[in-house]
């Protein structure tokens, strides 16, 4: 791979715009190549040229050249320099200029192009990476203030009493002062010293003035220094201990614990006695969470370290590379002096964030791992992600008999006529059929989930970190289609059994064949729970997270992921009248002579309603929940778009259960409110285009996908998409669709649609991640530190 790729699949996507602009120092230089080629003379034949290296003189086994040019005298060297590098500043900012030096010879001008934009991009990287380690620098020093709070909690929990000996204390860190400046002293001062004073010890007080007698000038010189240090400590030992090493449970008086909400009790509590949750309650179970956050801060914040380093070499890697490349072209020799200010400069010399790893790595090991190092460095430091092959074969597998089964059905179908059995055709598709096609909106949804992956790395769109996946355990597109198709091949399979007719004795369906969905439904229930570390447990348990938080919205801090898939669940809407059908099939219907009476239920309609309003009002809750702690009045907005939506979904289904003139107005007009507003906000607000005055008209500045047409022609298929409603008001039927197959087709087409959304949503919130250099997670940290107190402390 060249180096361009591989610089360019190594970047932190959110930082691209930071990194030194490579390709278009390429395109610099195939200008500066192309002129030379151009002003070269004819080349001679290749015969001729062998002989006058042949004949050329020789130059020594111990002269070596450098780029094709003989070694010269140190004159010469400086009379052939290209280039002369200086320090300027700029606007408060110290930056880099070069000075071409060969601006008489044909041609500089293109050279001397390239020099200035190499020193652009050299103050773009250096400034950018001297302000994310300020920004480092200054979360390290709230880490610390963290450190020691947690070290006091500790201490308050497993020892109330106090747990330090301050006269212990206090004669260890004497004997710390007193080593240390004997250590300042030359080695023969520190022998001496030492030899005296254990001669000191053995002959007793009374001998100690003649002992002292026969000291060199240097022994006395070391015992007074000594003396004068324990002298000084013991006078000034409260304020010097309170400088250097406060006492840690007096940082307990300056710290409360942040209001960091994560259950449904806490948020009650919280909302009916705020300084109930910033109270400090020295209980073991508190000390665990408090160590749980901090981890989690810390592994986050090396993270941010590994990043940066990465952004250092990354960057000074390409400099190199483009020197290297310039002098080869230009046939110079200037790379060395260009790149010695490169290591000279910030981005090349400092190595704060070096250190920093080392501290952040022994404070890990030490106080979260019990100085288990493998184990705290594989925390730390979590392995790449492989793909296997097995994973591969397995999806190839899964598909292939996907397939099969489908042209099975196909073939069964046909060749039992099973479609010209009018009675028997209305009873599966009114009792089986609503059974089975919840399978079939949740692979379909599987599948669109798979291509959203599939696209977002093409185009480096940085999902896992969107949605937060822990780095390591997120599924790409292979693992998605896996899944997808293991769950078509289980519902395709139970199918074929239920296209037998009944016992022409009985007139009974078999027991176990029509128990075939409600047990499959509850096999993917099952493993969906599933404690054991199978089938992907950390993305399993991540999804029921989310949805938990859903379906107990505004209890819950509205995250990112957690409104995604509220989203999501509104795109399945049929899905969940689907579940609905299974409780009321499998509990008061017939499902021996397959017959139901759901639909003349009240209570079954009445959940009806309810069951396709739970999306949308989980939604609006969010929006709620987010407007009470953002203050963000766009969120008002979007609710009131969602209370249209709801609005609109129960008049459509008042209508297709009534059928009434009156509900027909009303769903009309409804729908299309809420359809020109759901679109107007997808197109403008969730994928941000309609820009007017955007470099690309009515799109938006920046585009991932290089070809405009794709953004036109799904902002078109949206609008389409959105208005599939309309077979519900119009009455549109099809004499050879079922009423049951036409539903399960629009509900397929809004799983469809929301699958294009997905795409365009997250790429929209990547590119406002990339235009604030945003690439970490923020971290809620334990304690909240007064500040106010240290300061008049």
């Amino acid at each position: 791979m060249k180096f361009g790729k591989e610089f360019t699949s190594q970047m932190v996507p959110e930082w691209q715009e930071a990194y030194m602009d490579y390709n278009f120092l390429k395109t610099l230089l195939k200008e500066v190549e192309r002129f030379k080629q151009g002003s070269k003379p004819p080349a001679t034949p290749a015969r001729l040229k062998r002989k006058l290296t042949l004949h050329r003189a020789f130059s020594g086994l111990t002269h070596f050249a450098r780029n094709g040019h003989p070694t010269c005298s140190s004159e010469s060297d400086i009379e052939s320099q290209a280039i002369l590098v200086h320090s300027v500043e700029r606007n408060g900012f110290a930056g880099y200029e070069t000075t071409f030096l060969k601006l008489g010879e044909e041609g500089a001008e293109y050279e001397l192009v390239y020099f200035r934009r190499l020193d652009d991009e050299l103050n773009k990287v250096d400034k950018f990476y001297r302000s994310k380690v300020e920004e480092l620098m200054i979360e390290a020093a709230s880490l610390n203030k963290q450190m020691d709070a947690l070290i006091a909690f500790r201490v308050k929990v497993e020892n109330p009493q106090g747990l330090f000996d301050s006269s212990a204390e206090m004669n260890h860190l004497s004997m710390d002062v007193a080593t240390s400046a004997a250590a300042t002293t030359p080695s023969r001062a520190r022998a001496s010293s030492k030899v005296h004073m254990d001669a000191i010890e053995q002959e007793g007080g009374s001998r100690s003035n003649h002992g002292q007698s026969g000291e060199s000038s240097e022994d006395k010189e070391v015992k007074e220094k000594i003396q004068t240090t324990n002298h000084s400590i013991q006078e000034e030992k409260p304020n010097s201990i309170r400088g250097t090493r406060p006492a840690p449970l007096q940082i307990l008086d300056r710290v409360k614990m942040n209001n960091t909400v994560e259950t449904p009790c806490s948020t009650i509590k919280g909302f009916l006695n705020p300084d109930q949750l910033t109270a400090l309650y020295f209980t073991r179970e508190n000390l665990k969470r408090v160590e749980q956050k901090l981890k989690k801060a810390f592994i986050e914040f090396y993270h941010k370290l590994c990043l940066l380093k990465s952004y250092s070499f990354l960057n000074s890697l390409a400099f190199s590379k483009i020197m290297k490349k310039y002098d080869k072209i230009a046939s110079r020799n200037a790379s060395k002096s260009y790149l010695k200010m490169v290591d000279e400069s910030y981005l090349g010399s400092s190595n704060k964030v070096s250190k920093l790893m080392e501290r952040v790595e022994a404070t890990f090991i030490k106080h979260f791992c019990n100085s288990n190092r493998s184990k705290g460095m594989n925390i730390l430091r979590p392995k790449a992600k492989k793909e296997r092959h097995r994973v591969t074969f397995s999806l190839g597998f899964f598909a292939g008999c996907t397939v099969a089964l489908i042209l099975s059905l196909i073939l069964i179908i046909c060749t039992r006529h099973l479609l010209k059995l009018k009675e028997e055709g209305e009873k599966y598709m009114e009792n089986m059929f609503p059974l089975y096609s919840l399978f079939g909106f949740i692979v379909l949804h599987m599948l669109m989930y798979a291509g959203n992956i599939y696209f977002w790395r093409r185009y480096r769109v940085n999902y896992s970190f969107i949605f937060g996946f822990k780095q390591g355990t997120e599924l790409g597109y292979r693992e998605v289609l896996f899944l997808g198709f293991g769950v078509a091949v289980l519902a395709l399979a139970s199918v074929l059994p239920n296209l037998e007719q009944t016992d022409p004795e009985t007139e009974d369906y078999i027991a176990f064949t029509e128990l075939l969905p409600l047990g499959l439904l509850v096999l993917v229930i099952v493993i969906l729970i599933c404690p054991l570390n199978i089938i992907y447990r950390s993305s399993r348990f991540f999804f029921l997270k989310c949805l938990f938080h859903c379906f107990c919205a505004p209890l819950y801090k509205v995250t990112l992921p957690d409104f995604l898939v509220a989203d999501q669940l509104t795109s399945q809407v049929q899905a969940f009248r689907s579940l609905e059908f299974y409780i009321c099939y499998y509990g008061w219907g017939d499902y021996k002579h397959r017959q139901n009476t759901c639909k003349t239920n009240v209570v079954y309609n009445t959940f009806y309603f309810i069951v396709a309003v739970v999306p949308y009002w989980s939604r609006l809750l969010q929006c709620l929940r987010r407007l009470f702690e953002e203050k963000d009045l766009m969120q008002a907005y979007n609710g009131v778009k969602y209370i249209s939506t709801i609005v609109a979904v129960s008049v459509r289904t008042a209508y297709s259960l009534d059928k009434g003139m009156g509900w027909r107005i009303v769903a009309w007009v409804s729908s299309a409110i809420a359809a020109i507003t759901g679109t107007y906000w997808d197109l403008v607000f969730d994928w941000g285009l309609l820009q007017k005055h955007a470099k690309n008209r009515w799109l938006r500045d920046k585009l991932l996908v290089p070809h405009k047409s794709v953004y036109f022609g799904a902002t078109v298929l949206n609008v389409l998409l959105r208005f599939a409603w309309l077979q519900t008001v119009l009455d549109f039927q099809l004499s050879v669709i079922h009423r049951e197959g036409l539903i399960a087709i629009v509900a397929s087409l809004e799983i469809i649609r929301r699958g294009i959304w997905n795409f365009f949503r997250l790429e929209n919130e990547h590119l406002n991640n990339v235009g604030k250099f945003r690439a970490f997670k923020s971290v809620p940290l334990p304690f909240n530190c007064d500040e106010d107190d240290e300061k008049d402390g």
